[in-house]
C-alpha cells in the first residue's frame, strides 16, 4: 500500500514512516522538508498521486489561537481536496483525547474544526485520539512555571509514549476505515500535579509543584476527567518508568 504521511519528518511521523516501511508498505514522508506544503498546497497533489491512504500527523508551528485555527483548517481543506482528486480510500488524522471537552483552548478548537472537515468530506476516514505524550509533559511543566513554582491542576491524566502513539496510528492506518474516533491511552493514570512532581523529582529539579484547580491546560480550565479516555480505549503498554528507562538510554 502507498501511504502518505503528512508531517512525516516530525516526532510521530518519522516513527510512523519507519513502522509502516518495516511492514512492507510504501510509506512516503510529506512535509515542507520534502517539498510538500499543505498550507500553500505546494507539492500536495504530486505527493498524493497513487496513494491508498493519507495520514495526517502534522502540527501547527504556532499555537496562537488564530494561527493554529488557520493552519488546521487551511491544511486540511487542501489535503482533503487533493485526496478526493487522487481517489484516496482512507484518510487518517491524529487528534487529542478530550479535544471536544476543552472549548476554551484555541488549539483544541482548531483540532475540532479539523475533525469536522474530515467528517464532512465524504472520504472514508479514521480519527485517532491520543492522550498526552510523555515527551511533552516537560513542556507543560515549563509553561506552568511561575518563578520557582509550577501550577498544575490536580486532574487525571493518562499519558503515553510517542512510540506507542505511532504504533497505534499504524494499526489504524493499515485497517479498514472506522468512520469514527479510536481512542488510545497509556496504561497508568496520574494526577497532573503528581506527574509533574515525579518528572521534576527524577531530574532533581528544585521547582515545587502546587496543586492549583484553576490552573489552565493549553488555555483551558480542565475538569477531573477532561484529559482521560472513555471506557473502551485501546491501552498501550509503556509505563512511565519504562519510558524513563528508554529515554535514559537514548532509545
Amino acid at each position: 500500500m502507498k501511504i502518505v504521511v503528512i508531517g512525516g519528518s516530525g516526532l510521530i511521523g518519522s516513527k510512523l514512516v519507519n513502522s509502516l516501511g518495516a511492514q512492507g508498505h510504501e510509506a512516503v514522508p510529506a512535509s515542507p522538508k520534502t517539498g510538500v506544503n499543505t498550507l500553500t498546497g505546494e507539492g500536495v497533489a504530486e505527493a498524493l498521486t497513487g496513494a491508498d491512504v493519507v495520514v495526517d500527523v502534522s502540527n501547527s508551528p504556532s499555537f496562537e489561537d488564530a494561527a493554529v485555527l488557520k493552519f488546521f483548517e487551511t491544511s486540511t481543506r487542501n489535503l482533503l481536496a487533493a485526496a478526493a482528486d487522487a481517489g484516496v480510500g482512507h484518510y487518517v488524522a491524529l487528534s487529542v483525547v478530550g479535544s471536544d471537552r476543552l472549548p476554551d483552548s484555541g488549539y483544541m478548537r482548531a483540532k475540532v474544526a479539523q475533525e469536522k472537515l474530515i467528517r464532512a468530506s465524504g472520504i472514508p476516514y479514521s480519527l485517532v485520539h491520543a492522550t498526552q505524550f510523555f515527551e511533552f509533559v516537560q513542556g507543560i511543566i515549563d509553561a506552568a512555571t511561575d518563578g520557582d513554582t509550577v501550577h498544575l491542576a490536580p486532574v487525571l491524566i493518562q499519558p503515553m509514549a510517542a512510540d506507542d502513539v505511532a504504533a497505534a496510528v499504524a494499526e489504524v492506518v493499515v485497517g479498514a476505515p472506522t468512520n469514527a474516533v479510536v481512542e488510545v491511552a497509556g496504561p497508568e493514570q496520574f494526577r497532573l500535579d503528581e506527574l509533574g512532581r515525579s518528572i521534576l523529582g527524577a531530574q532533581q529539579d528544585p521547582r515545587s509543584v502546587q496543586a492549583d484547580p484553576g490552573a489552565r491546560y493549553f488555555g483551558a480550565t480542565v475538569g477531573e476527567r477532561s484529559l482521560v479516555p472513555a471506557d473502551g480505549a485501546r491501552i498501550a503498554g509503556t509505563r512511565l518508568d519504562d519510558w524513563r528507562t528508554r529515554a535514559s538510554r537514548g532509545k
